[in-house]
């Protein structure tokens, strides 16, 4: 029988992070966790898998549906693997919701699975950041997730124009969506019309059996390229709420400095269900990387599926790699080391081997993250070439001579430069 040859690659749509890349996600989740904690939020997680139900009841068509993973369990429950995190932290809450004190800020960084075609910007597993705060129907609360969406890509320190925050409101586009069977095809068509000519718009709308008054409104709706133009091209919506609340956080916002970063967009849709508010995305306005980065907005019903009352809920999710993609387009990812160790410990010979344990284990309980050189036969060149090829600052070398008078020997590999230092005072010499 012949050996069976396994590939040694990660399936399709994953991907392996060796310990560079791994240091240049570390980044960006170092930098997520920094922000959200600076806004009082505290840190979650729930199980990978979850009731494929509480995706297929609001998370879309697509999501909750070819594009979730399922299995059943030994008790022949349908479990899916999490495609995103809005529903599961929803679940979550709903247990604790009315013994918690309210608000409740809550942020998450997790991975998840989707099962759909891998291409730039998207991977089937993936990563994001999960901010909400449940349990405020005020509008501060919406902005509280629209400043911190901010905070967190001005964490990055990018260029002015470099992305922009588009705000819309689900209010507002149920108030010009036609009442007809076809609103999904609808939304759909809207959410993906700024990629379409005005012809192949016009065309396309045609085909959803809209009358002529029907196909003016939402032209007229998406072609508003400011909440003042808005209600010039429509004015029935003045009154509106959705229209009232964009002006009011676009309005707070520009007071609060922000006003060279956020704008108002019509065709900002989000394809979730469960929104029923505010609504915004992010975008990288890089020219080689136009791309809407992540988004959010308000989902006060989404509790309901859960058996209880629903409770007002608002946030948002960026994800790992569309972060990392604005990263590179705009040269903003700092250089990066993975390697934490600061010194090798060389062993000078099997005899001495038990002296570099010793001094390995003091260097460690100083807080000083310490390799030894794991074979007591290579030749001490050997392991100064490995130190150098994998950047370790210092060698600590110990011979006969020092051990003698209870002294190492230390070389620097940056200069080149060595010195016989105490025992004792080789921590002071790495920490300064």
């Amino acid at each position: 029988m012949s050996k069976q040859t396994l590939s040694n690659l990660p399936p399709k749509g994953t991907y392996d992070w060796l310990p560079p890349e791994f240091a240049v996600r570390k980044y960006i989740f170092d930098t997520w966790r920094k922000v959200c904690r600076s806004f009082g939020y505290e840190e979650y997680l729930t199980p990978l898998v979850e009731s494929a139900d509480i995706y297929r009841a609001k998370s879309g068509a697509d999501i909750g549906g070819s594009e979730l993973t399922t299995f059943m369990d030994r008790g022949d429950r349908e479990l899916a693997i999490r495609p995103e995190m809005t529903p599961s932290v929803t679940r979550m809450v709903s247990r604790i919701y009315e013994a918690t004190p309210k608000p409740i800020r809550l942020f998450s960084i997790a991975n998840f699975y989707r099962n759909e075609r891998p291409q730039r910007g998207r991977n089937r597993e993936f990563w994001q950041l999960n901010c909400d705060i449940f349990g405020v129907e005020s509008s501060l609360a919406d902005l509280e997730i629209l400043q911190l969406a901010l905070e967190i890509m001005l964490s990055f320190s990018p260029p002015k124009g470099s992305f922009t925050l588009y705000i819309n409101n689900r209010k507002l586009i149920d108030a010009v969506l036609p009442q007809t069977k076809n609103r999904t095809d609808i939304v759909r068509l809207l959410d993906k019309a700024e990629k379409l000519s005005p012809t192949d718009l016009s065309a396309q709308l045609d085909l959803l059996d809209l009358s002529s008054n029907q196909k003016d409104l939402l032209i007229n709706f998406i072609n508003s390229s400011s909440a003042t133009q808005l209600i010039k091209n429509i004015p029935s919506l003045k009154s509106n709420p959705g229209y009232l609340e964009c002006v009011e956080l676009l309005s707070k916002l520009e007071a609060l400095g922000y006003s060279d970063w956020v704008q108002f967009k019509p065709n900002v849709i989000r394809g979730f269900d469960y929104y029923d508010g505010m609504v915004f995305e992010v975008f990288d306005n890089n020219p080689k990387n136009l791309r809407s980065m992540f988004g959010g907005g308000r989902y006060n019903g989404l509790a309901g599926i859960f058996g209880g009352s629903s409770f007002p809920a608002t946030g948002f999710a960026p994800g790992d790699e569309t972060t990392k993609l604005f990263l590179e387009s705009w040269n903003l990812i700092p250089p990066t080391n993975p390697l934490a160790t600061q010194i090798l410990v060389t062993i000078f010979s099997p005899e001495l081997e038990l002296k570099s344990l010793e001094l390995s284990t003091l260097l460690r309980q100083a807080g000083i993250a310490t390799e030894l050189y794991p074979e007591d036969q290579t030749k001490l060149e050997k392991q100064l070439k490995y130190a150098s090829a994998k950047k370790i600052p210092y060698v600590a070398i110990i011979g006969p001579e020092e051990i003698a008078k209870n002294e190492v020997k230390v070389k620097n590999m940056t200069t080149g430069e060595q010195q016989t230092l105490p025992t004792s005072e080789i921590d002071k010499l790495l920490s300064s």
